[in-house]
């Protein structure tokens, strides 16, 4: 039972201090505010492309956001 109230302490400690609640801690002064990565806003399909670069990105929108050139489906 104490295991139970332990856990459940730590982790309402962590989101009240913003770790899990996905603001971070905040900064003194009102420092810069963390962006997500230009990744984050591509949807998670898996339909990977080959670029000129030679590098294989995991779909088109991530190839984009790395300014790849000329891609094409991988296999095709």
């Amino acid at each position: 039972m104490s295991r139970i109230l332990i856990v459940t302490g730590v982790a309402l400690g962590l989101m009240a201090g913003g770790i899990l609640g996905g603001k971070g801690i905040p900064t003194q002064g009102g420092g810069p505010q963390v962006q997500p990565s230009a990744e984050a806003r591509c949807p998670l399909v898996y339909a990977p492309v080959i670029c000129d670069n030679g590098k294989t990105y995991p779909n088109q929108c991530v190839a984009d956001q790395h300014h790849a050139k000329n891609c094409r489906p991988l296999g095709v």
